[in-house]
């Protein structure tokens, strides 16, 4: 591994997930790992969740600092990015306020951290009632972050957001898993028809011109 991977058999990275409060904590994949220890030494109820990877060149552990739904500690956040080395902005696609707050956790994490690598994740896309269309998520492609669209609770699309950052820590395109945390099961079974037709519409999503506002049709 290159870049600012660790020598050594095991790269570890501290991760910043962020978003707002219900978007993340409880809902999020790498919360319901099974077998993955919470680190207790946190305070303002920040959690560590240890998430490791077996690759094709060695093991990476991201130590996830679950970050959502401190929007009441302001400037106080500040202090749980130092030091991160990439990170994931959560937004929950059935609401759209979420969405639209995408922006503020973007400034907050790149002020601190500046050229990290971050992903954009649309979350619950299980639920068919979504107010947040997969055409109208344009923040990604205006700031070049990569953007998945994610079910915690199916762990549907749950290794793509880490794979494309263990590519990027690792400066290696080629890296692969070869062996995933043991997840918990999952809640429920998301309609692979509707996960395609999403698929497609992001597709055509990323040819459209970008709008002049930020999604002013959501």
């Amino acid at each position: 591994m290159s870049g600012d991977a660790p020598s050594g058999p095991e790269a570890v990275f501290k991760m910043v997930l962020c978003g707002d409060g219900g978007t993340v904590s409880t809902t999020c994949a790498p919360a319901r790992a099974s077998e993955q220890a919470r680190d207790p030494s946190t305070t303002l109820g920040v959690e560590v969740h240890p998430l490791k990877f077996h690759t094709n060149v060695g093991t990476i552990v991201f130590n996830v600092w679950d970050t959502a739904g401190q929007e009441k500690f302001g400037g106080l956040r500040d202090g749980y990015y130092i030091q991160g080395k990439c990170g994931i902005i959560m937004f929950d696609v059935t609401s759209r306020i979420t969405y639209k707050n995408v922006p503020n956790w973007h400034r907050d994490l790149e002020r601190v951290c500046e050229t990290i690598p971050i992903v954009l994740c649309g979350n619950k896309v299980d639920v068919k009632e979504r107010k947040v269309k997969t055409g109208n998520v344009t923040f990604h492609r205006k700031k070049n972050l990569q953007y998945y669209e994610i079910s915690a609770k199916s762990n549907y699309n749950f290794e793509k957001p880490f794979l494309w950052l263990a590519r990027k820590l690792a400066g290696n395109p080629t890296l692969e898993f070869v062996a995933a945390p043991a997840l918990a099961p999952p809640e429920l079974t998301v309609d692979p028809s509707l996960m395609a037709q999403y698929e497609a519409e992001l597709k055509l999503a990323a040819d459209a011109p970008l709008p002049d506002e930020d999604d002013a049709d959501l």
